[in-house]
């Protein structure tokens, strides 16, 4: 009966890990077939890659694609874990927040990761205790540990294609509750719904 409960988690583990990343094991292949109507931006968001690699490993010099030619789809910026991870956080700190932020925050993760300022990995960006206290405060009160939604997931996959093509946006808050005085110095890059998004 232990063996049988094993292989059930095992197996409900598999599927919510295809789920997440919307792809079948057998879609997951380094190829994908261009349908009709497909962009470089569409299959770059369907699998997390960014843009410019996807448009880089094919030897794309326009954004022209044929409906049936097969594109080679590069590896994954980060693990499944690490979406997964940045979903739920984003799931967290942007409930009831325009999809636009939704794919902001998850870019402020990224952009952080990239940033000499900050760590150098998802988990511990996430995780980062700076000064006593966690960078994200669904870290602190548990939140982080909450399944992330669908929107949460798709976002994340949006980030990831759109890398390293923002304005740079490390920060965001709330203007209406935070209370770091230090945060309003920061520049503002943009406001989506709730969140100030900074420098």
């Amino acid at each position: 009966m232990k063996k049988l409960k094993k292989l059930m988690i095992a197996t409900g583990l598999i599927l919510s890990m295809s789920a997440f990343t919307g792809v079948t094991k057998s879609e997951a292949a380094t190829n994908h077939k261009v349908q009709s109507g497909e962009t470089y931006w569409k299959i770059a968001s369907k699998y997390g890659v960014p843009i410019n690699s996807l448009m880089k490993a094919n030897g794309a010099s326009s954004s022209l694609l044929y409906a049936g030619s097969n594109l080679a789809i590069p590896n994954a910026t980060i693990s499944a874990a690490d979406k997964d991870l940045m979903a739920r956080l984003v799931r967290a700190e942007a409930v009831g927040e325009p999809y636009a932020g939704k794919v902001a925050v998850a870019t402020v993760i990224l952009n952080r990761v990239a940033s000499p300022d900050f760590p150098n990995s998802v988990r511990e960006v996430v995780y980062q205790i700076s000064n006593g206290h966690y960078a994200f405060t669904p870290v602190q009160n548990g939140q982080i540990n909450q399944p992330a939604d669908a929107a949460s997931k798709q976002a994340v996959n949006e980030a990831l294609a759109f890398q390293g093509q923002g304005n740079g946006s490390l920060f965001f808050y709330n203007p209406n509750t935070a209370v770091s005085k230090w945060i309003f110095s920061r520049e503002t890059t943009v406001t989506i719904g709730n969140h100030r998004f900074a420098k």
